[in-house]
């Protein structure tokens, strides 16, 4: 009998890549899923990569796992548009988690942004917030909404605001309050990592300021 499943979307992403590696490591997952849109450059025992874009997520309906980890996430300026942008973080995401809930899913862990709001004037902090509430009335059992502040990590793509906002935090970051400051991309990996792991029911949200504990 196969022991606990995990699932990875965005596996090759910033937060994605690093909680991949800790999920591999994590002694109670026997099977890791990895979904990506490039086979990954790696094997690991536990590890299986499922290659798809995301609009062939319906011919994949046999997706199934315990804990999923959705690390879906984009930007207008890498999208090009609030069509795709939307479709990345509102479509691709509710999809899927309505997919492995209806597999037998019991648990979603999302990474949101801070400042999410379905109300917010913001195009960005709309979509954000409209994306949580949509998985909310899917009915997890357990249901984890991360929301770090600018991410800092080893990115592939380099992105000239974070390497400025390193510097003002360098100089000014004791005046900065600390959900607003940014935060270590695998600090947010630790803690849906540890999160998983309270296996009690409810919607648990986690502000920047509570992620840099981990």
């Amino acid at each position: 009998m196969e022991g606990r499943v995990a699932l990875v979307a965005g596996s090759t992403g910033l937060i994605g890549s690093q909680l991949l590696e800790l999920l591999l490591d994590e002694s109670r997952y026997t099977r890791v899923i990895a979904l990506s849109r490039k086979p990954l450059s790696f094997s690991h025992t536990k590890l299986e990569n499922v290659v798809l874009e995301a609009d062939e997520l319906k011919s994949h309906n046999d997706l199934k796992a315990d804990d999923v980890y959705c690390c879906l996430g984009t930007t207008i300026r890498q999208a090009k548009s609030k069509e795709a942008f939307r479709k990345v973080d509102f479509d691709y995401p509710v999809g899927l988690a309505a997919l492995l809930k209806a597999n037998g899913a019991n648990q979603f862990l999302l990474v949101s942004a801070l400042g999410s709001d379905r109300s917010s004037r913001i195009f960005y902090n709309r979509v954000k917030g409209e994306v949580e509430e949509a998985i909310d009335k899917i009915g997890f059992f357990a249901y984890h909404i991360f929301r770090p502040s600018l991410l800092i990590g080893p990115r592939k793509d380099a992105r000239a605001g974070e390497d400025a906002a390193k510097i003002v935090y360098k100089i000014f970051g004791f005046l900065i309050p600390t959900k607003y400051k940014g935060i270590e991309s695998i600090k947010v990996a630790r803690a849906m990592q540890n999160v998983a792991k309270i296996n009690i029911p409810g919607k648990f949200i986690y502000e920047s300021d509570k992620l840099q504990a981990f």
